[in-house]
């Protein structure tokens, strides 16, 4: 797997689908994963992606999964997180990028475009937080929890049996079949490395609702073609974000998957993958 290192350390990332003789074809698509989660959840959609020609990048950003720590001292809020993708944009030099998040992921796309959207061309957000409901709950009561870093390696210690990690206490509510060695590599650099723990105590410390909030007051600022592309069988979060956020940006076309979860790219990533190709081909017929 590439690595790149940013001025607030390595980044992991996975990349899939080039043109002919190596060389991209398209605008890309950079993915943004939720919180305790790393860029393989993408796989599948990225490789329904490359099978259409499309370029995608699924690095894995300092959200709990992350193999290498922080710098010290870096800012590892959700806008902390924000500059971070917008340097990972900037050091790749990608540009007309299709930006797209899951879960926490979404709310960190929410703030890429008010910090930094001068690469941003388009955005696909699947079920994720939004407005106030960041997190919704019960994952609210979760990120208090871990704003202590001494609380999260005995929270997360029952995580390594599959049994607890695919229980509704772990990821079982939030996709229809999961794999065991996946979400275990999931856990286990939060298990693994208290430097890992002081990452996520950081993010966790930054969670604040009413700056999501405040973010959606301004995401009609966006110019850009948005898909939210939404599992309707979600119990967290609900269908009733992504009608809400629909409201809000200029240009919104809201898909609903029926029977879906919270993770679209487990449940649904062939569908996930052709609407990403759809925003992109509308916003070349629009340019044309």
């Amino acid at each position: 797997m590439p690595t790149i290192d940013l001025p607030h350390g390595t980044v992991h990332y996975r990349v899939a689908g080039v043109g002919a003789h190596g060389v991209p074809d398209g605008p890309p698509v950079v993915f943004v994963h939720g919180f305790l989660v790393d860029g393989s959840l993408w796989d599948r959609t990225a490789a329904a992606l490359a099978a259409a020609g499309v370029r995608s990048y699924a690095p894995d950003w300092a959200l709990g999964s992350h193999r290498h720590p922080l710098a010290a001292g870096t800012d590892n809020s959700p806008r902390g997180i924000a500059r971070q993708i917008a340097a990972f944009l900037a050091a790749l030099d990608l540009t007309d990028v299709t930006l797209v998040g899951n879960d926490t992921g979404g709310a960190l796309c929410q703030f890429v475009l008010d910090t930094d959207p001068l690469r941003v061309g388009r955005l696909v957000l699947t079920n994720c937080d939004a407005f106030d409901q960041f997190p919704p709950a019960p994952f609210d009561v979760l990120f208090k929890a871990f704003r202590k870093v001494g609380a999260i390696k005995p929270l997360m210690t029952p995580m390594r049996a599959t049994a607890a990690r695919h229980s509704p206490a772990g990821y079982g509510m939030l996709a229809r079949e999961l794999d065991p060695a996946q979400t275990r590599a999931w856990i286990e650099p939060c298990l693994g490395d208290a430097r890992v723990r002081e990452d996520v105590a950081r993010f966790a410390n930054g969670v604040d609702p009413e700056e999501l909030l405040g973010v959606s007051t301004r995401l009609g600022a966006f110019a850009g073609p948005v898909a939210l592309v939404w599992g309707q069988a979600d119990r967290f979060f609900k269908p009733a974000f992504a009608r809400r956020l629909q409201e809000v940006f200029a240009d919104a076309r809201l898909v609903e998957l029926p029977g879906c979860r919270t993770f679209v790219p487990l449940d649904e990533p062939q569908r996930l993958a052709d609407e990403i190709v759809a925003v992109a081909r509308r916003t070349a017929l629009t340019a044309a």
